[in-house]
């Protein structure tokens, strides 16, 4: 499954790469660590996409080279509000798993547990 199938749709996109992360906000939001191609690795949520950003990128298991390829973009959406941001990240991950019956490569966990 690629990001461009998600619903709502990916609001920003940037290369997940250390030269990128002061374009990315230090705001709440969802997001999704995808390959190249744009196929999804992980969809997470946190309350500061910068910080968060940074902590994937010092993590050995969000770099390293898996079977879909390695991580490239780091994409993302704005919420205001915890509601909100649960809401989004369990639909994205929910839709993901009814459309290819397991979780991203790189998540462990399910959504809201």
């Amino acid at each position: 499954m690629i990001i461009n199938d998600l619903n709502p749709r990916i609001e920003e996109t940037e290369e997940f790469d250390y030269s990128k992360y002061k374009r990315i906000p230090q705001k709440p939001g969802c997001y999704v660590i995808s390959n190249f191609e744009q196929v999804i690795l992980y969809i997470g949520k946190t309350i500061n996409l910068q910080n968060r950003f940074l902590q994937h990128l010092d993590s050995p298991e969000k770099t390293k080279l898996t079977i879909l390829g390695k991580a490239y973009w780091f994409s993302y959406s704005l919420r205001n509000d915890e509601f909100g941001i649960s809401k989004l990240e369990r639909g994205w991950v929910n839709h993901f798993e009814l459309h290819n019956g397991e979780l991203p490569i790189l998540n462990k966990i399910h959504a809201g547990l």
